[in-house]
């Protein structure tokens, strides 16, 4: 079967053929991540004893409800609204990562931040992607300066969870490439 069957609908076709609906669907997923994100690390923040620790999670926590406010910012400039089910699952996941942050020891909730924020970087180097593609080239700039945002969050838990000893039995993830290729790479 292919695509241009005509008993295909145009919903059954594959997003990639729509930069609009790309674009969409990746900012509803930052969007819904965004929130996961703010939940547990206020879950974070409250479980870690040090105290210039829990001023920097607080401060990347009101980083990423900043970046809600954008993205959902975005989604009603594209005339679009957040994905209800994800919304759902993300609050859930968010509150869940708050109260294991309070029994997983210190190790485990740094690890799993610096992880998912390595992911966060890509989420929003790829959201410009979209952007460009739809012609929407006024959304980049805010959207890769959210990917730096992110790169320096993935940075600060990296250099922690590196700083441990479980960081010999547990391989930490792949490094970030360097900050500014967030841009460069964009421009080429």
């Amino acid at each position: 079967m292919t695509i241009d069957e005509p008993h295909i609908t145009a919903k059954m076709r594959p997003v990639r053929d729509d930069p609009r609906r790309l674009l969409v669907r990746q900012l509803q997923g930052a969007y819904s991540g965004e929130l996961a994100a703010g939940f547990a690390y206020a879950g974070h923040w409250r479980s870690v004893k040090d105290r210039d620790e829990r001023a920097h999670i607080r401060q990347i926590e009101a980083e990423e409800w900043h970046h809600r406010e954008f993205v959902g910012g975005m989604l009603r400039e594209l005339g679009a609204k957040p994905n209800v089910v994800r919304e759902m699952i993300f609050w859930m996941i968010g509150h869940t990562i708050a109260g294991l942050c309070h029994i997983g020891g210190w190790f485990f909730p740094m690890y799993g931040a610096g992880r998912l924020e390595r992911g966060n970087i890509v989420e929003y180097e790829v959201a410009a992607d979209y952007a460009r593609a739809r012609g929407r080239e006024d959304l980049i700039d805010c959207l890769l300066t959210m990917a730096e945002i992110e790169w320096e969050h993935e940075q600060y838990f990296r250099s922690k969870a590196a700083g441990h000893g479980l960081a010999r039995i547990i391989p930490l993830w792949e490094p970030a490439p360097p900050r500014e290729t967030i841009r460069t790479r964009q421009v080429a």
